[in-house]
């Protein structure tokens, strides 16, 4: 398994008791090769946020196990976890969880301030960061003060900021015009090419998902790998 950046195995998630109780996940499995970028899709409600925050530890199993380059991480304990998550895995959302009271190089550089790395450092690296990603003449607008494209370059270059080898994104598209939309694709997958980050997005947008790698889809709670050149299964129930 350390050949894989990630290995999920036989991945369960139930929500709620009884007649409340929902199986999200039914023994869900997939890998990811260092340096992939694949998408994950699927009907509303089948749970692909869900998965994502298994695989980025955001959340626990109720059964299975996920690795990363051949660590088991939900063996660590929440503090091994913590410092886990912020060293090795950036989190791009829909709606970017920015800051507003902030300007976009104090939001970029909080990762790496949550390290312990000193704030000279955690300054100059989110400037570099934050010019990568084409927004060097913004590091003093707060949050209000930019486009959603540009809010969400700044959350792309937060989770860029401590180099992790995995980046997760859910949805990073969802909340942007079409223009807009494909400028972060095209810096999402430009990044991918540059630094060969493994990179793992959540999408509905079936364009988004052809240009990745490969294509994995939930159905009946489980992971299945999917061709490019053809209509998806639950496309196929809804014609």
């Amino acid at each position: 398994m350390a050949n894989w950046a990630i290995a999920a195995k036989d991945l369960y998630k139930v929500y709620g008791n009884g007649p409340h109780r929902v199986e999200v996940l039914k023994g869900a499995s997939f890998e990811v090769a260092a340096g992939e970028k694949v998408a994950i899709v699927g009907a509303s409600g089948v749970g692909k946020t869900t998965l994502l925050h298994l695989i980025g530890t955001l959340d626990r199993p109720t059964k299975g196990k996920v690795y990363h380059f051949g660590k088991d991480v939900f063996s660590l304990s929440d503090e091994e976890l913590s410092r886990f998550r912020n060293r090795h895995l950036g989190f791009i959302f829909q709606f970017h969880h920015l800051l507003p009271e902030f300007n976009a190089l104090e939001n970029a550089m909080l990762p790496a301030l949550i390290a312990g790395i000193s704030p000279s450092k955690a300054r100059k690296t989110a400037q570099e960061v934050l010019a990568r990603v084409g927004l060097s003449h913004r590091l003093r607008h707060r949050i209000g003060e930019l486009s959603g494209g540009e809010r969400q370059r700044v959350a792309i270059a937060r989770a860029l900021v401590m180099n992790p080898p995995v980046i997760l994104a859910d949805e990073p598209t969802g909340n942007l015009d079409v223009r807009t939309a494909q400028e972060v694709i095209d810096l999402l997958l430009q990044i991918n090419e540059t630094y060969a980050t493994t990179l793992v997005v959540v999408t509905h947008n079936p364009e988004f998902a052809a240009r990745m790698e490969r294509i994995f889809g939930i159905w009946d709670g489980k992971v299945i790998e999917l061709p490019k050149d053809k209509p998806w299964p639950w496309m196929r129930s809804e014609n």
